[in-house]
């Protein structure tokens, strides 16, 4: 497994997201150890987490494994999120969904995080989603504040475009380590419309959540695409997914994607992308059958 730094934290390349860990009918202790466990076996080290995910139940899910089998947290890196506040679980007196980027909410969420996973340190904390009433100079120095602290190793952003970027990390003194954005066979508008150049240049990976297009690939929509990650799979000896995931990791941008599942046995084979190797004409195959018609 190739190994990426995202603020000199060292990640492995394809990363286990763990946004579906409270939607499987064993939340247990045990059998989430064994999902990390499944990672580890490959080389995937990376657990990338949220606070809202599961309904702010997940991040305990995993804290409960950490704390059950303590020998695996020195095994892993954790990325988490924050910003996000939604009328649910723990913010279920909420009477709107909203983001908060101010000081007091990512430095109480950060805490909350802390104790959920039982840990001492976030790897990689990321904030969740561009907020409109973002106070970039607040944001930025409460970032460099956690960084400070030794509660967290590295910050970056996620679901932000270039000029959300831009504004907060001219606050900081603390480089912003990578963007989490959605990028996926289907959902290849980033490799165009400057998202992916802007922090190809800088030499800052990015992370590409949803690589399977939320599943659409496997469904009406996806037919055309599948049909020729079909083919090359079966010259590899694997199934279309570990195509599509090859299709990201083929990018010069080292594309970091994040791959969420509940069942043990496709854990076991997220792996299976890095025995794929496209060449430029098989790339632009599949980048063809996505768009629908041939480049100009």
């Amino acid at each position: 497994m190739d190994r990426v730094t995202l603020g000199g934290v060292d990640m492995s390349r394809i990363v286990y997201g763990m946004w579906r860990l409270g939607d499987d009918a064993d939340t247990s202790a045990a059998h989430v150890q064994a999902k990390v466990e499944a990672c580890l076996a490959q080389g995937i080290t990376t657990m990338d987490q949220a606070d809202i995910y599961g309904g702010y139940a997940a991040e305990a899910l995993l804290g409960h494994a950490l704390l059950a089998a303590p020998t695996l947290r020195d095994q892993i890196e954790i990325v988490t999120k924050c910003d996000i506040v939604a009328p649910m679980g723990l913010h279920a007196d909420k009477r709107v969904k909203y983001y908060d980027t101010s000081a007091d909410y990512v430095t109480a969420a950060v805490d909350r995080s802390l104790k959920n996973m039982n840990i001492d340190v976030i790897d990689l904390l990321l904030i969740h989603r561009p907020d409109p009433l973002m106070d970039h100079v607040e944001t930025g120095a409460c970032l460099d504040a956690l960084v400070a602290s030794g509660k967290v190793r590295a910050v970056g952003t996620s679901n932000f475009r270039p000029w959300d970027w831009e504004l907060l990390q001219s606050a900081m003194k603390t480089p912003l380590a990578t963007n989490q954005i959605e990028a996926s066979v289907l959902c290849h508008a980033p490799f165009t419309n400057g998202d992916v150049a802007f922090h190809q240049r800088q030499g800052q990976p990015i992370m590409a959540w949803s690589p399977l297009a939320g599943g659409a690939l496997f469904g009406d929509e996806g037919a055309a695409v599948r049909a020729v990650l079909d083919r090359i799979g079966a010259d590899h000896g694997v199934g279309a997914d570990a195509v599509a995931v090859a299709w990201l990791l083929r990018h010069p941008a080292q594309i970091m994607p994040v791959m969420g599942t509940n069942n043990l046995n496709r854990i076991k084979g997220l792996s299976d992308a890095i025995q794929v190797t496209l060449d430029r004409q098989d790339w632009y195959e599949i980048y063809t059958a996505a768009l629908g018609h041939e480049v100009a």
